[in-house]
């Protein structure tokens, strides 16, 4: 009986032997494995000054007096020089327009081949018969003479040879330049209406297509009006075509006449009225009004320069509409005429570019299309080139010495 019982203990004691290693085998294995510490390395910049036994013996270093040590260079700073303020355009002085056609003579004469030399060469002929009067009116045609103009012209030239009889060079020319002068009209009232009056400064319109030189013309006809002892106000209304307002600025500038001017794109009429107004307050002479460049074809654009004359007579009248027509389009310029006169009053006529090869004779024909006068003729590029149109002058600039 006690072995049974000493069997039963040392049982129960090994039984809890195993069960306790198994415990804490387990627990061994949920215990996390310890973390190994950082490492830090040592920053490689100079090491922070140590303290007590760990401390270096101090070094001895060179010192050097307050007159060794060299003081620091000042930096080369670059000074930009002031920019240089704007210098205003020296204002020119045009030369008298008093026999500026006569001067301008010589370019003018260049239009000789194709009437003036061509209408001599034919009246000197021993026998003028039907053939050579038919060459006549040719010449005359081809040089966008028209076609009424021509045939009184002829008619006359007829007549008066038959009378003259014998005919001396000298006597040719006489007789051709009285017919001519006769037909170009030299008692037209050509003067440009310039001069300020009780409502105000005189208005001066210019108008027609795009490509005949409205604001060149414009800025040209400012120096003939300053030449002439006229203050200016110049009114930038073409707003459609780019640098048109730079363009006419600069014509102005050069002769002290001021430029009222709005945003590309702008109303035109809106322009026109502001420089009507300005030139109002300045007490200036003459306002010109440069406006759009206009196809003819196109009906909106033409009522808006309706428009603009309209606006502009809330101050006071109109004065002058000059519709511009380039010498060399020949009958093309008379159809724009023709529209143009349609939609305001034209008052007179600036012919450009008549040196060259234009042909003088469209001065007789646009006359008689529109009933009003040739008051300037344009003879080149340069700033001066636009002339009062003298009717002796031109004619004698045709037919030559």
């Amino acid at each position: 009986m006690e072995y049974v019982i000493l069997a039963v203990v040392i049982a129960v004691v090994a039984i809890g032997a195993i069960a306790g290693l198994v415990v804490s085998g387990r627990r061994r294995q949920q215990l996390p494995p310890k973390s190994q510490a950082p490492v830090i390395t040592a920053p490689k910049t100079p090491q922070e000054p140590q303290v007590g036994e760990e401390a270096a013996p101090p070094t001895e270093e060179p010192r050097r007096t307050v007159e060794e040590v060299p003081l620091p260079e000042a930096p080369e700073v670059e000074v930009e020089a002031p920019a240089e303020a704007e210098v205003a355009p020296a204002i020119e002085v045009p030369e008298p327009t008093a026999g500026r056609l006569v001067r301008l003579r010589s370019r003018l004469s260049r239009s000789q081949n194709s009437l003036g030399k061509g209408l001599l060469t034919l009246l000197s002929r021993e026998h003028l018969d039907e053939d050579t009067w038919e060459e006549i009116e040719d010449t005359l045609l081809t040089a966008d003479v028209g076609v009424a103009p021509t045939q009184e012209l002829v008619e006359r030239l007829r007549t008066r040879v038959k009378v003259l009889g014998t005919r001396t060079p000298d006597e040719l020319r006489g007789l051709l330049r009285e017919e001519l002068v006769e037909l170009v009209g030299e008692d037209s009232d050509r003067t440009v209406r310039s001069t300020k009056h009780e409502q105000g400064p005189a208005v001066v319109l210019v108008v027609g297509v795009n490509g005949v030189g409205k604001t060149t013309t414009t800025g040209k006809l400012a120096r003939v009006l300053v030449a002439d002892g006229r203050t200016v106000v110049l009114g930038a209304a073409d707003t459609f075509r780019a640098a048109a307002a730079d363009q006419l600025q600069t014509w102005g500038e050069r002769v002290g006449a001021r430029t009222v001017r709005g945003p590309e794109g702008g109303d035109p009429a809106s322009i026109a009225f502001d420089a009507v107004k300005e030139g109002i307050a300045e007490g200036a002479d003459t306002v010109l009004i440069d406006t759009a460049g206009r196809l003819h074809t196109k009906t909106g654009l033409m009522d808006e320069l309706g428009k603009v004359k309209r606006v502009v007579e809330k101050h006071g009248p109109v004065d002058e509409v000059l519709l511009v027509l380039d010498a060399t389009t020949g009958q093309n310029g008379l159809i724009q005429a023709r529209v143009f006169a349609e939609v305001v009053d034209i008052t007179g006529i600036v012919l450009t570019k008549l040196d060259g090869t234009a042909k003088g004779g469209i001065v007789v024909a646009v006359q008689r299309e529109l009933g009003v006068p040739v008051k300037l003729i344009g003879l080149g590029e340069g700033a001066d080139d636009l002339a009062p149109f003298e009717p002796g002058a031109f004619v004698d600039a045709l037919i030559g010495d």
